[in-house]
């Protein structure tokens, strides 16, 4: 139980190199180095590490003809038999002739460690896309749309030596999807949870005669997970594989970049139909992400068959939204690179019951890392709302949020210091999400959240358990020194020591550690420590700026005196402690569906 609320501590994105220890980082550092080592050897250059996920590491480089193609490894620290669905991968792609899926070239291995080469989509994926322009544009979107249902069309209708064998990818996402921006074309990556359907779109078993259909393993789904935050709730709960799971993908994806949400979970409170898109396709979304089994394939039907006439629509660009933050953001003139994580605590609340209970134990990475350990319990708005503050990180931002359901309303309390002005309407919509879900959530309880640079997290490791942890003398806590605004804010003050213990925390710390952050909480500053203990390492993980430079002697003093106490610490798990720079509430009325908000029936008519 301990190690599983410690695997909670970060929001479950892939964790920063600056999180890991120091050995697992040299680890990590020196496969990649050998990796790249081991294809310059076979004539490749300009190699770059491109992407990482549950499964695997991905690399491109150019060829001897200066084609620039994709290597992807699979993690050697996984179970063999795991590792080896790189090979069932390279053969699914090999089955796939479309111009939008990168072509497959070879499969190898080479000292024991397998090596997939397919080309090279063109472009950045819509995660990426979305992160940094927020909401798509209602033409791009649909557009994307037609071309996706053209995609699902062609692997519904596969064919191999005259038989009927329909392809399901099972993980189209946003970051699966390459998007060219000068083509406006799209392509789908990662083939490494796709298999060939064992029901067609009908539910009729996919076996051609008698024999076959005996011999087939039809009690048992041969189905991957997929992306828990995107995947419908038959891929979820292990069904026989269907082409209909691609369209729960599909609509997940289109929903995700027409909201700028990380997920399928905000259907709900934020319904397509408040997205500002025109009523067919709002309607169609809607009921593709249904509850209703029946309505859901309906759709999905309606969805292949009228994308090509859908995106014939006229749609101008029109500025449908007040993308203004609905939260202070304070936005820094200067860029900084910043490796931020969330820590999020008080949030057992949103739990609900185990209501997954249902769901057999799958042998796969993306459950384990996505769900079973973070997710279960919670109903589909406060996933929503979890997976909305995760997103905050995928910003240069660094602060805190405050969040209290009350009968009266929502009270949301936040520090949110953003350090790239590029992206600060795309972050505005990221913010808003988080208001937006926030209010949809009708239980009465406290949330919290720190955003730190995971560059300023010190590690520590230790030998045995016997010993204590020692902080390295040259180790310091980092923070940056501001000016007050005025008195009036400075005399406003915020600390997390208001609501008492957190229940959701388990590490106790020492007495003369919470005497100097008790010193501390007198200072005027802004931040968050947080201390995170497994058995043979410890992190500290902190993000200061002091308000008050008057007080930088006893600031610094504090913050040496802290480290000097380390020592001290005994057991396991995480505890910390957040202080906002002043009192400034918001306040919001609950809401638990956004209103209907469409994309205007005559658009050369409408005026902002």
């Amino acid at each position: 139980m301990q190690e599983r609320n410690l695997r909670n501590f970060y929001i479950p994105e892939e964790q920063s190199i600056y999180l890991l220890n120091t050995n697992d980082a040299k680890k990590l550092k020196d496969w990649v180095a050998l990796c790249i080592d081991e294809l310059q050897k076979l004539g490749y250059h300009d190699i770059s590490l491109i992407g990482k996920g549950a499964y695997g590491f991905a690399f491109a480089g150019y060829g001897i003809d200066e084609q620039c193609y994709v290597f992807k490894f699979s993690r050697i620290n996984l179970p063999q038999h795991i590792q080896e669905r790189l090979a069932d991968e390279a053969f699914m792609l090999s089955q796939v002739q479309h111009s939008a899926v990168p072509p497959y070239v070879t499969y190898q291995v080479i000292k024991k460690q397998g090596i997939l080469m397919m080309g090279r989509a063109p472009g950045i994926d819509l995660e990426q896309y979305s992160l940094r322009h927020g909401r798509l544009s209602v033409k791009l979107l649909i557009d994307i749309a037609a071309q996706l249902a053209e995609l699902l069309w062609h692997l519904r209708h596969y064919r191999k030596d005259g038989v009927a064998m329909p392809i399901v990818h099972g993980d189209i996402k946003p970051s699966n999807l390459v998007f060219d921006d000068a083509t406006g074309k799209i392509s789908l990556i990662d083939w490494g949870s796709s298999v060939f359907a064992q029901l067609d779109q009908d539910g009729h078993y996919l076996s051609n005669n008698v024999m076959q259909l005996m011999s087939s393993d039809l009690q048992h789904s041969n189905a991957r997970m997929g992306d828990i935050y995107f995947i419908g709730p038959e891929q979820r709960a292990g069904h026989l594989s269907s082409p209909r799971f691609d369209e729960q993908g599909v609509a997940s994806t289109l929903y995700a970049l027409a909201s700028g949400q990380p997920c399928r979970f905000g259907r709900k409170a934020i319904p397509a139909r408040s997205l500002g898109l025109p009523l067919e396709f709002a309607t169609l979304l809607d009921s593709m992400l249904s509850d209703d089994l029946t309505l859901r394939h309906q759709a999905g039907d309606y969805f292949l068959q009228h994308m090509s006439r859908i995106k014939r629509l006229v749609l101008p660009e029109l500025t449908l939204f007040n993308d203004l933050p609905q939260l202070p953001v304070w936005v820094s003139p200067e860029k900084r690179e910043l490796d931020t994580v969330v820590y999020s605590s008080r949030k057992s609340f949103l739990r609900e019951h185990n209501e997954e209970m249902d769901i057999a134990y799958v042998d796969d990475v993306q459950l384990e890392r996505y769900y079973k350990n973070y997710l279960e319990g919670m109903g589909e708005t406060e996933k929503a709302f979890i997976a909305a503050v995760s997103r905050l990180a995928r910003y240069p931002v660094v602060g805190g949020l405050a969040i209290h359901w009350q009968a009266q309303g929502v009270y949301i309390d936040s520090s949110l210091n953003l350090y790239d002005t590029e992206l600060q309407r795309a972050f505005a919509l990221a913010v808003n999400n988080v208001v937006t879900l926030a209010r949809a959530i009708s239980k009465v309880g406290t949330f919290k959240a720190c955003l730190f640079n995971a560059r300023n997290t010190l590690h520590i490791s230790r030998d045995s358990e016997d010993v204590p942890f020692v902080v390295p003398l040259e180790s310091h806590i980092p923070y940056q020194l501001a000016p007050v605004v005025s008195e009036e804010d400075a005399s406003k003050q915020h600390s997390y020591f208001e609501d008492g213990k957190d229940p959701d925390e388990q590490l106790v710390l020492p007495d003369a550690i919470m005497d100097d952050i008790a010193k501390l909480n007198l200072i005027r500053h802004t931040g968050c420590i947080i201390f995170e203990v497994t058995p043979l390492y410890m992190k500290i993980h902190s993000y200061y700026r002091l308000l008050d430079p008057t007080a930088e002697e006893q600031f610094a003093f504090l913050l040496r005196s802290i480290l000097t106490k380390v020592p001290l610490i005994c057991g396991e798990g995480v505890g910390g402690f957040m202080k906002l720079p002043y009192k400034d509430t918001r306040k919001f009325s609950q809401q638990a569906q956004a209103p209907q908000f469409l994309y205007p029936a005559n658009p050369m008519r409408f005026k902002v």
